[in-house]
């Protein structure tokens, strides 16, 4: 999730990191730079958050083929990293900054992990639930770690996001035994969010496509011990339509719609790019429908209907309030 990497430029506000985690861009573009007609770019960013929404699909069904949860988030990003690896090395006189991508997209890559666990076990929309908590952690980390202090109506979205995830993991939704693979779950929310305060707040000095390269090769390198002491078969697909399903999910639902944030995302601005996004947690709750049979009873509906809410209330401030004021500052530093 997220992106939950590039943004564009303005004349006022510097690059921003953007598309590999959707959030990124939702919380960013503050200015509409005109380019693509708007209605093609809202449909862009629908269809990158609908690319997004169907990881569980992927992720389920790899599993069913033995792989591995890592295995399954390492391929998630290698073929990103290995496509801009060449944008890494331009970029090299920035390590610092190429450093910090790499130690956050070493935090999403391993917090990954416990979402493809627990798409494994629970329902797929209870884990979509606990994914989109995102922003609360995103929030969270900007107050303490960078004293980004949430405003009203970003306190007032984190609680609905809570509401949400508390009504769609109740004992009505879920078995006992369900819950240890939850709680690890929340490790993805919590790793995007540290990347995305570190996307916004330490990689200002990065064009677009190295945030989303540094980021992509830290992943890479986070998972890549656990693949070395893991057993081959639990590496690979055991069969020709696995590695179709692996293919999915490097472009289908990584590569094409980081992509498609990067072009459309700044043509329609922060509001409209939020309501799109959120276009995701629907699509996990149809891929639990239809691909798995899953019930989605009222109470998913009801945590569905809360998240979308919160995105609606937080352009205005809450998580683009993160990104808002790191633009400032670093607007303020230039023009000093």
């Amino acid at each position: 999730m997220a992106a939950p990497l590039p943004w564009g430029r303005s004349q006022s506000l510097p690059m921003r990191p953007a598309a590999c985690y959707s959030v990124a861009m939702k919380a960013d573009q503050l200015e509409h730079t005109g380019g693509l007609n708007t209605g093609l770019a809202t449909l862009g960013v629908v269809a990158a958050s609908v690319g997004f929404g169907l990881v569980p699909y992927f992720a389920r069904s790899l599993t069913a083929e033995g792989m591995a949860p890592h295995a399954i988030a390492f391929f998630r990003y290698a073929f990103a990293a290995l496509v801009l690896l060449p944008v890494v090395y331009r970029a090299r006189a920035r390590w610092r900054a190429l450093t910090w991508g790499v130690v956050a997209g070493i935090a999403m890559g391993l917090g990954w992990i416990g979402y493809v666990r627990a798409v494994e076990i629970v329902p797929v929309s209870t884990a979509g639930v606990l994914y989109m908590t995102y922003p609360v952690f995103t929030l969270a980390i900007a107050w303490l770690l960078f004293g980004d202090r949430p405003g009203r109506r970003a306190i007032a979205a984190s609680l609905m996001i809570i509401a949400a995830a508390v009504l769609a993991s109740s004992p009505s939704a879920i078995a006992a035994d369900q819950v240890p693979a939850l709680l690890l779950s929340l490790a993805a929310p919590l790793g995007f969010g540290f990347g995305i305060n570190v996307l916004v707040h330490r990689l200002k000095v990065l064009d677009p496509l190295a945030r989303l390269a540094s980021a992509s090769l830290g992943s890479v390198i986070g998972l890549f011990p656990l693949m070395a002491v893991t057993p081959a078969a639990a590496l690979f697909p055991g069969t020709s339509s696995g590695w179709w399903l692996v293919a999915g999910i490097a472009f289908g639902s990584a590569l094409i719609p980081q992509l498609l944030y990067t072009i459309c995302a700044p043509e329609i601005g922060t509001a409209r790019t939020a309501i799109a996004g959120s276009f995701e947690l629907p699509t996990m709750f149809l891929v639990g429908w239809f691909a798995f049979s899953e019930p989605v009873g009222a109470a998913q509906w009801a945590a569905c209907a809360l998240v979308i809410a919160a995105i609606a209330l937080t352009p205005g401030r809450a998580i683009r309030s993160v990104a808002a004021n790191a633009a400032v500052e670093g607007r303020d530093r230039t023009s000093r």
